[in-house]
């Protein structure tokens, strides 16, 4: 994976998208802890306030990208750079972004207007970004989600796509909220080696991901009964503590060495407990892994922290790790 530290100049931020599956209130500000400690302004208190659409970003709907092992076919959406006035030659292999949606494993959908949003804002800082669906709990249970994840990532690779949408195979990454930050973690964590091959990603941004399923999970931090039961129904268990699936299904036990660059974002009161994200950071940084934690002062969950200045943050990660100049445009 090439790694250029240099970022480029932003081609242009609006004000976007705040959402989660389940609505939240949104109260409080912003503190980010990590490597640098700064502060995120949270000027709105009203859920949708910084929603606008993204009409110049052209979205092409229900590409199939698989058919799963159950026969099921599955499908993404293309969110596509603004390249209007550029000649086709022009265009470069451009980096991409797996994007997967969040509800509990069970729900949601890549077209919700709140994640087709965040799709269309990614492609609007110059990434090919497919927002992909997968099969959904409790009718699919553990793997079949993270297969599904993995297949759109090597579909995403695979020649066909790189020539048709001009894009670069060494630079794929991936950006989840909620139940999609557990499958884009679990998806930068599992397997080793080199990240430009097969379903290999080279840089992972995730919001309010559920870290360690585990019975020990359950006990980090303090996980609601409520949720409890949507991780068995995601898992196909009875119980935790008799859930062997359950490891396999969680990031913090896969990291390795040969891991991608992480930016992680979380609440500091909201469903999914803090400490998960805190030791899955602290576990990657052990093992040399750049890891970035953001910590929002509340209850904001998943997509909801999407703020501005948040936004910010996680496209200077993807401009750091991804790319090094305006992304897609020869100079």
């Amino acid at each position: 994976m090439r790694r250029i530290v240099p970022r480029p100049p932003r081609l242009g931020r609006s004000l976007l998208a705040v959402g989660l599956a389940v609505l939240l209130p949104l109260v409080g500000g912003c503190a980010v802890s990590g490597a640098a400690s700064d502060a995120v302004d949270n000027p709105s208190t009203e859920l949708w306030a910084n929603e606008v659409a993204y009409p110049d970003i052209e979205v092409i709907e229900n590409v199939k990208y698989t058919t799963a092992d159950d026969g099921t076919n599955l499908y993404l959406d293309v969110c596509l750079p603004t390249t209007a006035d550029v000649a086709p030659e022009a265009l470069k292999p451009r980096a991409s972004i797996v994007m997967v949606h969040g509800g509990s494993w069970a729900r949601g959908d890549k077209a919700n207007v709140h994640y087709r949003n965040v799709c269309q804002w990614l492609a609007s800082e110059g990434y090919v970004t497919v927002a992909v669906n997968y099969r959904l709990a409790p009718a699919s249970i553990f793997p079949a989600a993270i297969e599904d994840v993995r297949d759109s990532v090597r579909w995403l690779r695979a020649s066909a796509q790189v020539e048709r949408f001009s894009l670069d195979p060494d630079r794929i990454g991936a950006f989840g909220g909620s139940a999609g930050a557990n499958l884009v973690a679990l998806l930068g964590t599992e397997g080793s080696g080199d990240l430009d091959t097969g379903s290999r990603v080279a840089a992972v941004a995730e919001l309010s991901g559920p870290t360690d399923l585990t019975d020990r999970g359950r006990l980090l931090g303090g996980l609601t009964a409520s949720f409890e039961q949507v991780q068995l129904d995601y898992l196909g268990c009875t119980s935790l503590a008799e859930c062997p699936q359950a490891r396999d299904a969680s990031p913090l036990y896969d990291v390795d060495a040969t891991d991608p660059p992480f930016f992680i974002g979380h609440s500091t009161a909201e469903l999914i407990p803090l400490q998960q994200s805190e030791a899955f950071a602290k576990l990657l940084r052990k093992d040399g892994i750049s890891a970035e934690l953001v910590t929002v002062e509340g209850p904001l969950h998943s997509i909801a922290m999407l703020n501005d200045e948040m936004r910010g943050k996680i496209i200077d990660f993807y401009n750091t790790e991804l790319t090094n100049e305006v992304p897609g445009v020869v100079p």
